[in-house]
């Protein structure tokens, strides 16, 4: 199949810059994969959509507050970095910018050099290996210097950054949020909880490689990033229970299916303990292996999140169910709105 088989024209007005007052306030678009119809509804009516016995399976990771500004002490220019992935110690992959005025050797300093960063290593498309040197506990250094790294399509400043964490966020080291999750409050999880579901959670750390346009034309051409991912004995054993019950495993997110199949396509079907990194392209003629439904927000045209969808509910009524949320104003991505998959 080729990329362009997965674009769709988007209204710019549809692209939700910031979040609403109420986390469960968004609307939800239930997609019927056996009958092809819809049914417009509000987030809190997905606990309608799970049956006692379930798991609803989500990703606790936290985003960090990854976007650093500085300055390089020796000129006194500009610099951006945005933290991807942990290497070792002190060591960062991260992004830089500007690239080009950032080699080996270049350092850069911010909040007055109470943090700096050297560049050690100078990899592809502005990606850069740095060794940070400051004094007490680094995540605690980075929550009073960083920002959110929020994707480019929002220029709407986040007054509070909770909000681009989910109320279930606990294991710091993502780029991104796992953004399906966004929809939930503690009482609609207590509501669900109540009705009989297990409450199941993983760890997958977001990359920003998710969210960006597949660039070959073929999608077998295209190669994708790798992201660390965990899933506990005990949330192991409890979904291999469910199943054995005749329960549904109903994901949270993207991140959530990639993390479940990536376990099944490991273990040939069975779902085991693990822990490791996950490059699995999920698109459609892909052999579903663990998850049964799912909810997820809408995403970017041409992404491999669109053909993960499309691999679950077929192309055709992705792309339906997309022109449906068009023609209904639905919110898109991060900050928008979501559908439930079924």
């Amino acid at each position: 199949m080729n990329t362009a088989d997965f674009d769709f024209d988007l209204p710019e007005e549809l692209i939700a810059q910031t979040p609403l007052e109420k986390r469960d306030a968004s609307r939800l678009l239930i997609v019927d994969r056996a009958s092809g119809e819809f049914s417009d509804q509000h987030f809190d009516s997905i606990i309608d959509q799970l049956h006692p016995g379930d798991a609803l399976v989500m990703n606790n990771t936290r985003v960090l507050p990854a976007r650093l500004y500085g300055t390089k002490p020796e000129t006194g220019g500009h610099a951006e970095l945005l933290l991807l992935k942990n290497r070792e110690g002190d060591d960062w992959e991260v992004l830089a910018k500007p690239a080009k005025r950032l080699r080996a050797g270049a350092k850069i300093s911010f909040g007055d050099g109470r943090l700096t960063a050297t560049i050690i290593e100078e990899l592809e498309h502005g990606g850069r290996i740095v060794r940070f040197d400051y004094q007490g506990i680094f995540l605690e250094v980075l929550e009073s210097l960083g920002e959110m790294p929020l994707p480019p399509y929002i220029h709407e400043k986040l007054e509070d950054r909770e909000r681009y964490q989910t109320v279930y966020a606990r294991e710091n080291g993502s780029a991104a949020a796992p953004t399906a999750g966004l929809h939930f409050t503690e009482e609609l999880l207590e509501k669900i909880a109540a009705k009989g579901v297990k409450l199941i959670y993983l760890t997958l750390h977001v990359g920003l490689g998710t969210f960006r346009p597949v660039s070959a034309d073929n999608l077998e051409e295209h190669e994708m990033h790798s992201e660390f991912y965990s899933l506990s004995e005990e949330a192991a054993e409890s979904l291999r229970q469910v199943k054995a019950q005749g329960g549904r495993i109903i994901a949270v997110g993207t991140t959530s299916i990639r993390t479940l199949e990536s376990i099944g396509s490991k273990f040939g079907g069975e779902i085991r303990a693990d822990s490791g990194w996950t490059n699995i392209f999920i698109k459609p003629g892909y052999d579903w292996k663990i998850v049964d439904a799912f909810s997820t927000n809408f995403h970017l045209p041409k992404s491999t999140l669109v053909m993960l969808v499309s691999a679950f509910a077929g192309r055709s009524l992705t792309l339906e169910a997309y022109e449906h949320a068009i023609a209904e104003h639905y919110r898109f991505f991060s900050f928008g709105d979501a559908m439930f998959i079924k």
